[in-house]
């Protein structure tokens, strides 16, 4: 088995699924006490920022420069997708590299947001109160859409994603996967 996700890649996504989760079921007085909201967000906006730096110098397959592509290739992806001829990725395909990205940037700026609105100077401000809703909204939007991804991932490729960033690891590099 290849070594894919190092231990902190790992830990990061699992607290940011399980910071998500508090902060959202709070929102919805089904007995979450909601202070944790703040908490959850204030974990989530630390996990997001370990993530960024990670991005830059973390090892190999947690490098955003080794695995976001631009444009075109991304597009190329899609298409073979759609086709059923995907190529599999040992790190993060194109599609997943920018989820990551968009999680990220949602996430972090929901925290941002949320954060700000903790300050004496934006405390009860409707406006970024309707910002980190709508951002909210969006995130889950994301979530969904990096689920499908992942499931359907795994279903084409054989291969259990869910499992991979629990044990950090993937099956060996074949012919035609692209590492």
């Amino acid at each position: 088995m290849n070594r894919v996700w190092d231990p902190l890649v790992r830990l990061l996504h699992w607290t940011l699924v399980g910071a998500v989760t508090i902060a959202w079921t709070s929102t919805l007085h089904i007995g979450v006490p909601g202070h944790w909201h703040e908490t959850a967000g204030f974990v989530a906006m630390g996990a997001v920022a370990l993530r960024v730096l990670w991005g830059f110098v973390g090892p190999r397959h947690a490098r955003f420069a080794s695995f976001v592509r631009g444009p075109l290739p991304t597009l190329s992806y899609l298409k073979l997708m759609r086709r059923g001829q995907a190529p599999r990725y040992i790190g993060h395909n194109p599609l997943g590299a920018w989820m990551v990205l968009a999680l990220l940037l949602t996430l972090g700026t929901i925290t941002f947001i949320g954060w700000l609105q903790t300050t004496d100077e934006f405390w009860g401000s409707e406006p970024l109160e309707a910002m980190h809703t709508v951002l909210a909204w969006g995130l889950l939007a994301l979530i969904a859409l990096h689920v499908m991804g992942v499931v359907h991932t795994s279903v084409h490729q054989r291969e259990n994603l869910v499992r991979a960033m629990l044990n950090g690891r993937k099956r060996p590099k074949q012919a035609g996967d692209v590492d």
